[in-house]
């Protein structure tokens, strides 16, 4: 069970995994139209879903968890961050690259389940100890 803090970014990642079910379903698909559509739909609603649920870790959550010495989580969380932003941006300029796609579906995936495992665990734990 999520404390109150975190329920939303649990809530956030629903979105991400169907983003990253697109991608996996284009890439696996090896069909150049249906990868482009897949880079357009994730290029429009990246900057709705999941950008602003990365700035709200990055302003709230990771600061508070370095506080606590949690600072290869927050490194490992504001790396893949940056490495989603930046597969984002490669399939927004060419939205026929499937190698991009791929990647991006399987590093969303897992960014996902990395954050509910590990990151939001631990938080959890730190910053919310009263459960």
């Amino acid at each position: 069970k999520r404390h109150s803090a975190l329920i939303q970014h649990s809530r956030d990642h629903h979105h991400a995994l169907k983003l990253a079910r697109l991608a996996r379903f284009a890439a696996d698909s090896g069909s150049p139209e249906a990868i482009e559509q897949a880079s357009r739909t994730i290029a429009e609603a990246f900057p709705r879903a999941p950008e602003p649920h990365f700035q709200e870790e990055e302003a709230g959550l990771l600061p508070r968890l370095a506080a606590v010495g949690q600072n290869e989580l927050v490194e490992r969380t504001r790396d893949e961050h940056a490495r989603l932003r930046e597969l984002n941006h490669t399939l927004t300029a060419d939205p026929t690259d499937a190698a991009a796609i791929s990647a991006f579906a399987a590093l969303l995936h897992d960014h996902v389940r990395f954050e509910e495992r590990e990151l939001f665990e631990i938080a959890q734990n730190l910053l919310y100890p009263e459960g």
